[in-house]
């Protein structure tokens, strides 16, 4: 009897991780996505220099799916979810989607040398502000990074997340 009840017990907290581990996806969305702009927003409209020393617009990129990362050097959520967006990247359709990256980087240097060193692909945007005191992060909700967005063709909002799992699962349903 005393094997029947430390079994119960045991596959009792084992299905409680389990559920717990499933939810926590779902659990992050929840505390920090729930503040980001709603879908069929109009995203707001900003303008910074890329790595490449060039100005860039949001504007630049109608016409295409955006995949919109708000992230910085520093933070270990961020870098754990580069795989899968290099993942995304090579996956889409060039001609269809552009991924863009704000980084909240405070300094130059430190955002150049992760984008070079981790040879991350599509736009990469610097935003001197840093995540508190930018406007941009401000304009989009911005609570937590990373957090992403994928906008359509014509500027709008079809999804918010601070998990980029999420993200490619509406990218490849879209």
């Amino acid at each position: 009897m005393k094997k029947v009840i430390a079994l119960a017990a045991f596959l009792f907290l084992a299905f409680s991780f389990y559920s717990f581990a499933q939810n926590e996806e779902e659990d992050l969305d929840a505390k920090y996505a729930a503040g980001l702009l709603a879908p069929g927003t109009q995203v707001p409209e900003f303008t910074l220099t890329d790595n490449l020393g060039q100005t860039r617009s949001i504007q630049d990129f109608r016409g295409k799916k955006v995949v919109l990362l708000f992230w910085a050097s520093w933070c270990p959520d961020c870098r754990a979810e580069v795989p899968l967006v290099k993942t995304m990247q090579a996956d889409a359709d060039p001609e269809k989607v552009v991924f863009v990256s704000v980084s909240f980087d405070r300094a130059r240097e430190a955002f150049e040398n992760y984008v070079r060193d981790n040879d991350l692909g599509g736009v990469q945007l610097f935003d001197p502000a840093g995540m508190k005191k930018s406007e941009i992060g401000a304009a989009y909700h911005i609570k937590w990074i990373p957090s992403l967005y994928l906008i359509d063709e014509d500027g709008k909002v079809i999804f918010g997340t601070v998990v980029a799992d999420k993200v490619a699962k509406v990218l490849s349903a879209n």
